[in-house]
């Protein structure tokens, strides 16, 4: 059977199949149409361009994943149809160039969507399509969804603390509840972090009340502490004293507090310091020591401006002769006696410096007052004030020394100042122990002190025999001989 040309036309045109003719038109849409059949037939090419994380996608404002090829097509289509309503109202010539790429053209068909050019090199889908004469600009992207959670604040208490520790971005403003918060400063607690546990701290001073806050720091010691040295470091002493009185059943750690006053060189800011802790509820004792030292400085202070003053106007001649060698500040209870009683013996007891001021402020003992009074005027060579010291009256108003310290301690102590034999035989000769006597009378060669106990005790023996040891012809030779031929002497041997 056969057919005439114009039907066997119309049979290759109307097929569903179209024949490739050089006649065909070669506008856009035909030349998309084929690219879609070329895509669809390359898709395990494209494929391999995908990104590897499957959590990071691309889409476009319309929602469509950027890269696909639905997307691709849609985008082509748009610049397409633009392109042919363009062409079809200036009702355009037909041009008849084959569809088809030419053996020397540099990019295949495949290439437009895989990017790879026949001489070997790659490029991107997206540099690809930027190559068209319509080009496309996509959305920014989104960042992956795991980068997105370092922006977001909702993080349990663990997740906090933990993120603080990396020094990670961390918010505590979602903590509002009282139990919340408490929550977080147990977590940092148990995570033993001192700068976390100081940073949760900070947060709860700024939103709670002082008296909730001191409320639940007495439960948890290891937090109490950081806040206690929190405040040490920032200089709040009001909020410290109060924090510190609230917890007045832990007295160690307000001795703690005391003992900053070891770090504080100024003595006028030492001094304040002491007298804002007067206000802290210490035990007894420690309550009467903490007055007594703020009192001793306090005075220390007023002393050493009038010494001061007065040594350099040369007025004292106590100072011209033994000009001071420190200052008295922050010195001990003991030395600033002996200093008083060095410069300042003898004033009214109504001054600041008297000796006997001092003696009853700081109550100390007889003991101790006697020892550093005697130290101190010995040091002087002041012997007359050295018995007044042990100078006593009985109820019959005769004088009599007595020493409650014993005299064989004096003795030692006159004798390291170098004090001369009488004095040293006057107080040698008060020792009620005889062989002591004789020892020490002896060590320091008190010869009548030795040669009056023979004599007393009738030891005519001991007597000949120590003669033994003086110089002939000595005044203590002449005086052993004298006793010796004392017939009224009744000896014992």
């Amino acid at each position: 059977m056969t057919r005439s040309k114009p039907d066997e036309d119309d049979y290759w045109n109307s097929s569903k199949f179209k024949a490739f003719t050089f006649d065909d038109e070669d506008d856009e849409f035909s030349r998309l149409k084929e690219s879609k059949r070329a895509v669809n037939s390359i898709r395990s090419l494209v494929e391999e361009e995908e990104y590897e994380d499957d959590d990071v996608q691309k889409v476009s404002w319309s929602g469509e994943p950027i890269g696909s090829i639905s997307w691709s097509v849609k985008e082509t289509a748009s610049s397409s149809r633009s392109t042919a309503e363009a062409k079809d109202q200036a009702f355009p010539k037909i041009n008849t160039t084959p569809s088809l790429p030419k053996n020397n053209s540099v990019y295949s068909l495949s290439s437009l969507f895989k990017g790879k050019a026949k001489t070997g090199s790659f490029q991107s889908f997206s540099e690809s399509v930027g190559d068209l004469s319509s080009r496309n600009y996509a959305p920014e992207l989104r960042k992956p969804k795991l980068e997105y959670k370092d922006y977001v604040s909702d993080w349990n208490p663990e997740e906090t603390v933990r993120r603080m520790q990396q020094g990670k971005a961390f918010s505590l403003e979602k903590f509002r509840s009282l139990q919340d918060k408490l929550l977080l400063l147990d977590e940092a607690v148990s995570a033993y972090d001192g700068n976390v546990i100081t940073a949760v701290l900070i947060f709860l001073k700024k939103s709670l009340s002082k008296e909730i806050l001191f409320r639940e720091l007495t439960s948890r010691e290891l937090a109490l502490r950081h806040y206690i040295h929190y405040l040490k470091e920032v200089g709040d002493q009001r909020l410290l004293v109060e924090l510190l009185r609230q917890v007045s059943d832990d007295n160690d750690i307000m001795l703690m507090q005391y003992k900053e006053h070891l770090n504080i060189k100024d003595e006028n800011r030492q001094r304040d310091f002491l007298k804002s802790c007067l206000s802290l509820p210490f035990s007894p004792d420690d309550a009467a020591h903490v007055q007594d030292h703020y009192t001793l400085l306090e005075r220390q202070i007023i002393i050493e401006a009038n010494d001061k003053a007065t040594e350099s106007s040369g007025q004292s001649d106590i100072f011209k002769k033994y000009p001071r060698k420190a200052s008295i500040l922050s010195m001990p209870i003991i030395t600033t006696l002996y200093y008083s009683c060095f410069y300042h013996h003898g004033e009214a007891d109504g001054t600041f410096s008297s000796p006997a001021n001092i003696r009853k402020t700081f109550r100390i003992s007889e003991k101790q007052f006697i020892l550093t009074a005697l130290g101190a005027r010995a040091k002087l060579k002041a012997w007359f004030d050295v018995d007044a010291l042990f100078a006593t009256k009985n109820w019959l108003g005769y004088k009599k020394k007595r020493s409650p310290i014993g005299f064989h301690r004096v003795v030692d102590i006159l004798q390291k100042n170098n004090a001369p034999v009488q004095v040293l035989q006057d107080y040698v000769n008060l020792i009620d122990d005889t062989e002591l006597k004789i020892s020490l009378a002896q060590k320091h060669k008190c010869h009548d002190v030795i040669i009056n106990t023979y004599r007393d005790l009738k030891e005519r023996q001991h007597l000949i025999d120590y003669r033994k040891k003086v110089e002939v012809g000595s005044p203590e030779d002449r005086k052993i001989e004298e006793i010796l031929n004392n017939t009224q002497i009744r000896w014992k041997n």
